[in-house]
């Protein structure tokens, strides 16, 4: 089987995510057939939810469709490098790999800070893969937090 990115997928979600105002993150979430299953930009904003990741509502959103609280055979797609919460989630649906665009050294919890998936407590550890259209997605990052500031 040919490998198939689907970042440009979660890069248009984390688009939408920064026109509602929130932090451009975006992800999807990718069946074992190779299809989305589930696509979310972040709203934690929009729901007064500081746990409405665009990780953590794929996942919700797959999990539900599913029927299941498991995705195991999937693949989660992410424009940044998962903070703890969201990777602690990623672990605890069994995903099988985990692609992200940027690195987040501030507040990731993948290769950064905490690593959830090298301590011993953690249950599953997904394959990772960092860096696919990184520069995309530091560049939409970069433009909206200076927006922001400016």
């Amino acid at each position: 089987m040919t490998f198939k990115s689907h970042m440009d997928a979660a890069l248009t979600e984390a688009r939408a995510a920064a026109d509602r105002g929130e932090v451009p993150v975006g992800a999807v979430l990718i069946g074992p057939d190779g299809e989305i299953v589930a696509r979310a930009g972040n709203r934690t904003r929009e729901m007064n939810d500081p746990t409405a990741h665009a990780e953590v509502l794929a996942i919700r959103e797959a999990c539900a469709a599913l029927g299941s609280e498991r995705l195991t055979g999937h693949d989660l797609y992410v424009t940044l490098e998962p903070c703890p919460m969201c990777a602690a989630a990623i672990s605890f649906a069994r995903i099988r790999r985990l692609y992200y665009a940027a690195s987040d050294p501030k507040s990731g919890g993948v290769a950064q800070g905490a690593r959830i998936f090298a301590h011993p407590q953690c249950h599953h550890a997904p394959e990772v893969y960092d860096g696919i259209a990184a520069p995309e997605a530091e560049d939409l990052l970069k433009a909206f937090f200076n927006a922001r500031r400016g």
